[in-house]
């Protein structure tokens, strides 16, 4: 499972990451800082990441566009690194069942 986390994420986690979602990346990492949204989700669509935000501008766009990309919303509010990482593996078969469904294009988690 490929995730590419946006800004409003650390790219801290994602080494925190890898064991449960390999090939995971953060937006720093690729360059992608401070680029708009659409930039953001164009390069999650052509690289076949699911986009995972806090920003409720990524719903929008899920709704709006639907998939690709899939995004996961964390609806967490300002919560610490670990609670992110907290929740994203706890929602690993959760995660991995979304991405498999060809119907949903928009999961959002909360703790």
């Amino acid at each position: 499972m490929k995730l590419l986390l946006d800004e409003n994420l650390s790219f801290r986690i994602v080494d925190a990451l890898v064991e449960h979602f390999p090939d995971s990346s953060h937006v720093d990492l690729l360059g992608l800082r401070g680029q708009d949204d659409a930039s953001v989700w164009r390069h999650a669509a052509e690289h076949g990441f699911v986009l995972v935000s806090k920003d409720d501008d990524f719903r929008q766009l899920s709704l709006l566009h639907g998939a690709p990309p899939k995004v996961v919303l964390c609806a967490i509010g300002n919560s610490g690194n670990s609670d992110v990482v907290a929740l994203l593996v706890e929602h690993c078969a959760v995660i991995q069942a979304f991405i498999s469904d060809t119907q949903e294009s928009l999961l959002i988690l909360k703790r």
